[in-house]
């Protein structure tokens, strides 16, 4: 799993290489194979790098086409493109961020009032339920902000089905912990497992499928099989996708944030950066790992942004910019940031651009999965 002080560009530019070189080829056979801490992932592990766009969904898709053609590749472009699904999806669900922020705060409040919640969820986030595999997998996250994609499905629907925790506290245990975690990506996945994202089709951790694609490390009982999916009085609605902002001609100051941190391929068009700020915005309750992951693939986007424009580029505090104005009388532009953190903290007036792969999929991304999946050929034409 990378370290969070090698979160560069540079970095994943040789963790792709890498994958497509190896296990790429077996990527569709092997990626539900858990094989535990310490052993060569069987998924391309390029996800923190794609959370921060280090490395950027279409140029990590256009990779694997070109290593493996369509056929070869077809299962792993499609996993890519969940990220930018669930993002989209986001975006035209923005109540599924507030309910789920909503949930939180009064899962919160359970907590402090319910001795019996409150003992069960201590001992879940510590890794002593007795459950074999969830306890693992809680310490395993602490300790190094990683797990394969199988074992989050299984300690999410444990979370929730067998040990009966808000799935909200869960999905915050993960979004401060995980090093590719984001809004859309953890609150949609944990509203999918619940049966809330597509209603009435929930996830299920059974004792079987965990023997078998954990290769027989983990056999756990006591699972809850049969559990029914949550429900919801009112799903969040849908809302129009917001229109993107045009980069105005001539000098601007770009400002950075942890959404997009490649900005050397941003839409900008004839405007000249002149000037390069970088807004750290960690998720509320970010573990020191998360931070220094952030402040890590930060850095880093600053100092190819300078290089880039050739320009001074530096880290600006949330209240710089509210206070002293640190883009003077230029226009401010900025990538567009998903719902999250980011999109949180930017300060009023900023000009919003969005990538022509966002253009082209979020409106695909309104409903479930397989409409975008279908169109996955046409998106990719050259």
């Amino acid at each position: 799993m990378p370290d969070p002080f090698v979160l560069t560009r540079a970095a994943g530019l040789e963790a792709l290489a890498a994958f497509l070189a190896g296990p790429g080829a077996a990527y569709a056979t092997d990626r539900n194979t858990d094989r535990g801490r310490g052993a060569r992932p069987t998924t391309s592990a390029l996800s923190p790098y794609l959370r921060r766009r280090l490395l950027t969904e279409e140029e990590v898709a256009r990779a694997a086409l070109r290593a493996f053609g369509a056929q070869g590749s077809e299962t792993f472009v499609a996993e890519v493109f969940w990220r930018t699904y669930f993002k989209g999806h986001l975006e035209t669900h923005p109540d599924a961020w507030t309910l789920y922020r909503a949930g939180l705060g009064e899962a919160r409040a359970r907590l402090a009032a319910e001795p019996g919640l409150r003992r069960t969820f201590g001992a879940a986030v510590a890794g002593r339920t007795g459950i074999d595999g969830f306890d693992h997998w809680a310490i395993q996250l602490v300790e190094e902000g990683w797990l394969h994609n199988h074992a989050r499905m299984w300690f999410a629907s444990i979370w929730i089905f067998t040990l009966r925790l808000p799935w909200e506290l869960g999905a915050d245990f993960f979004l401060r912990h995980l090093l590719d975690g984001d809004a859309a990506s953890n609150t949609l996945s944990w509203r999918w497992v619940a049966g809330l994202h597509t209603r009435g089709k929930h996830y299920l951790a059974r004792r079987d499928n965990i023997r078998r694609y954990t290769e027989d490390r983990h056999d756990p009982t006591g699972l809850d099989e049969r559990a029914a999916p949550l429900e919801e009085p009112i799903p969040p609605r849908e809302v129009p996708l917001a229109p993107a902002d045009a980069p105005p001609h001539g000098p601007v100051a770009l400002l950075l944030h942890l959404d997009d941190l490649h900005p050397e391929s941003l839409p900008l068009r004839r405007a000249e950066v002149v000037r390069v700020g970088g807004l750290v915005a960690h998720a509320e309750g970010a573990s020191d790992r998360v931070r220094a992951a952030d402040d890590a693939a930060m850095a880093d986007a600053l100092s190819r942004a300078e290089a880039h424009f050739g320009c001074p580029a530096a880290p600006v505090r949330e209240g710089a910019m509210r206070d002293s104005g640190w883009a003077g009388d230029l226009p401010v532009v900025t990538a567009w940031a998903p719902v999250g953190p980011s999109a949180e903290a930017l300060p009023p007036g900023c000009l919003r651009l969005r990538r022509a792969w966002d253009d082209r999929a979020w409106p695909l991304s309104t409903r479930g999965f397989f409409r975008l999946r279908s169109a996955i050929p046409d998106l990719l034409e050259p």
